[in-house]
């Protein structure tokens, strides 16, 4: 059996066409609930102490590496790892798919009427794809019934392939997983941030920080209320390096 990031956390060893060519495959013949779950050290450590949010993460139908630190862990741990597939990237891969195979994506979530801006704009660009745009929730972490009901009004009469969700992890994937029976037939993302990036309300780091995966510095830098959320990267390294020391003491003990 492969070894595990934090001992639980199977890494994606798939490369960007693979997971491209894993939805494509599912949309031609949808068949019950699919999730993608981006995999990040935040993600990671939230559900290391979230039961729920745990199994999430390790059920989700297609998990991708979303941040540069599950590469590097993987590499000190020598676990086989994939490309890694940021979250915005493949929001925008999808976008394309979307136009070319003239399927329906709707787009929850983000900022007053930022959704409705951003599907409009798709709307124009791709026009033999159909585009919905709502906030649908204002406060995800205490979501009204009446605004359920009106996002699965949506649902059953325009039937989307695609459902992008920007409320913000790991609520998105919470509510997400609450609802996979209202969501059954359709790809689900959450995204978070990625709607302000994309509609150019937020400008995205420079092409090579991204590359170079430091693109959470900048965004730090930019943004000094994520240092909290950041936080969550030092106790992820913390649990790494005691992974790797565990592993080496093993090791040395087996020789």
């Amino acid at each position: 059996m492969a070894a595990q990031l934090l001992g639980e956390f199977t890494v994606p060893t798939a490369s960007r066409y693979k997971v491209l060519e894993k939805i494509k495959k599912y949309i031609k013949k949808p068949r019950g609930f699919f999730h993608i779950v981006s995999l990040n050290p935040e993600n990671l450590v939230i559900a290391h102490g979230n039961r729920t949010f745990r199994r999430i993460v390790k059920t989700a139908q297609m998990p991708i590496i979303d941040g540069i630190g599950v590469i590097l862990a993987a590499q000190l741990l020598k676990i086989e790892a994939g490309e890694r597939t940021p979250g915005v990237d493949l929001m925008n891969n999808l976008i394309s798919l979307a136009g070319s195979m003239r399927l329906t994506v709707l787009l929850l979530g983000g900022k007053t009427n930022l959704a409705l801006h951003l599907a409009q704009c798709y709307q124009r660009s791709y026009p033999k794809a159909k585009f919905i745009g709502m906030q649908g929730i204002k406060n995800i972490k205490r979501p009204k019934l009446f605004e359920d009901k009106e996002i699965f009004h949506i649902v059953r009469t325009t039937k989307p392939h695609i459902v992008f969700a920007a409320f913000g992890s790991p609520s998105q994937e919470l509510w997400f997983y609450k609802h996979k029976r209202g969501f059954s037939g359709c790809v689900c993302m959450g995204v978070g941030g990625a709607f302000d990036y994309l509609s150019g309300s937020i400008q995205r780091p420079p092409a090579l920080f991204r590359a170079l995966g430091i693109e959470w510095l900048i965004r730090l830098m930019k943004q000094p209320w994520r240092l909290k959320r950041q936080l969550r990267l030092l106790i992820f390294m913390y649990f790494v390096i005691k992974q790797k020391v565990h592993e080496t003491l093993e090791l040395a003990k087996n020789k």
